[in-house]
């Protein structure tokens, strides 16, 4: 048995948890606060899959995201990556840049707008690990140069205190027709998914280089295959 628990609590309740372990052989935990699901795997009996802590991590969409890279450039060692839109926010892109820094000579550009900017505890990270990276404002410029760019929403959700920000922040970095054109034919650009108005879908969508469809269905088979290992007794 499964269950699916998704809480709107400020915090997964300890007692929720223990309750609906007894009622599951496995846990799959989607919530809005960060660190919710290491505070809920601290006390529960069963396995425990994240799937996504409001602006923390989400790491089974980050292996779904570098098995889309392997299958369809072929190899990990040396990518270089383009992370952007909302990377303050983006548990998406902040769970690929962990994971793709354990492979070597990877490199990241963040092309973000100011309020939304990658924090620095990805940035330290990466320093720690001696990743390169750096920052840009120039999408069409970084296109040119990469092998993968990582295209996300402005999420309005995360703006209901500062509307001011979200308008700053929105429709900055679109990919279009002119990134295309820049971006290299063996390149390809992705997207967590769903999206907004940053990707121009006419222009973009038929393109062989725009893999986020595939990408969305390689997360069936990265989470069967995950949902199996945390089910093997």
């Amino acid at each position: 048995m499964l269950t699916y628990f998704f809480s709107r609590l400020p915090k997964p309740p300890k007692d929720t948890i223990r309750t609906v372990e007894g009622y599951c052989d496995c846990i799959v935990l989607r919530h809005f606060q960060a660190g919710s699901a290491r505070a809920a795997a601290s006390v529960s009996a069963v396995p425990l899959l994240n799937a996504g802590d409001g602006p923390g991590q989400h790491p089974t969409q980050a292996l779904l995201d570098v098995y889309t890279i392997k299958r369809e450039l072929g190899d990990l060692e040396g990518v270089r990556v383009a992370l952007v839109g909302d990377l303050a926010n983006g548990r998406t892109a902040r769970s690929l840049a962990y994971l793709l820094s354990s492979f070597p000579k990877v490199s990241f550009v963040f092309v973000a707008p100011p309020v939304v900017r990658m924090g620095d505890d990805i940035k330290e990270f990466l320093d720690e690990r001696s990743i390169p990276w750096s920052e840009s404002s120039d999408l069409a410029s970084v296109s040119s140069q990469v092998d993968v760019l990582y295209q996300t929403r402005i999420q309005k959700e995360r703006f209901k205190d500062k509307p001011q920000d979200y308008e700053a922040a929105k429709g900055k970095f679109i990919v279009n027709s002119e990134i295309m054109n820049a971006l290299p034919k063996k390149s390809i650009v992705m997207h967590p998914l769903p999206r907004v108005d940053e990707i121009v879908a006419a222009e973009v969508d038929s393109d062989p280089r725009a893999a986020y469809f595939r990408q969305a269905k390689n997360g069936l088979f990265v989470r069967m295959a995950l949902l199996k290992l945390a089910l093997l007794k």
